[in-house]
C-alpha cells in the first residue's frame, strides 16, 4: 500500500510539474507530450498494479519489473533520438542564419563604401559589446562638442 501511495505521488508529481512547466513556457508542447503520457501510465499501472502483472505477463515478460525496465528505456531512446533531431535541426539553423548575417554585413560595408564614394571605411563589428561601445564614444563626442560650443 505504501508503494502504490509514493508511485501515485510521484507520477502526480511529475504531471504537475509537466503542467506548470508548460504554463511557464519553460517546456514546449512537443516535449511535453511524452512527459504527460508517462506520468499518465505510470499513475494507472500504480493505482492498478495488477494491470501492469497481466500487461507484463501477456508480453512475454517473467517479472513486471523488466516490463518498467523495458518501457523506460524505450522512452529514453524516443527522448534521445527526439533532442538528436532537434539539435540537427537547430545546428543547421544557425549556420543558415549565419550565412545570411554575412551577407547582410557584407551587403551594409559595400553600401557604405557606395554612401563614401568607395572609400574605404571600418568593418562592421561583431559583437555588440564593440557596437555599443562605438555609439558611447558617439555620444560622448557628441556631449563634447556641445559643451564646447555652449562655453566658448
Amino acid at each position: 500500500m505504501t508503494t502504490t501511495i509514493i508511485g501515485v505521488l510521484a507520477a502526480f508529481a511529475v504531471l504537475v510539474l509537466t503542467v506548470e512547466l508548460l504554463r511557464r513556457r519553460a517546456l514546449r508542447e512537443k516535449y511535453a507530450v511524452i512527459w504527460l503520457v508517462v506520468s499518465l501510465v505510470a499513475v494507472v499501472f500504480t493505482v492498478f498494479p495488477g494491470l501492469l502483472l497481466r500487461v507484463s505477463q501477456r508480453l512475454g515478460f517473467q517479472i513486471p519489473a523488466n516490463f518498467v525496465f523495458a518501457i523506460a528505456a524505450l522512452v529514453l531512446l524516443v527522448v534521445g533520438m527526439q533532442l538528436s533531431l532537434e539539435v540537427g535541426r537547430l545546428e543547421d539553423r544557425s549556420q543558415r542564419l549565419a550565412e545570411e548575417v554575412g551577407l547582410l554585413r557584407h551587403d551594409i560595408e559595400q553600401l557604405r563604401r557606395e554612401l563614401a564614394g568607395s572609400a574605404p571605411t571600418e568593418p562592421v563589428e561583431l559583437s555588440h559589446a564593440a557596437a555599443r561601445d562605438d555609439r558611447d564614444d558617439r555620444a560622448a563626442d557628441d556631449d563634447g562638442d556641445a559643451g564646447g560650443s555652449a562655453s566658448g
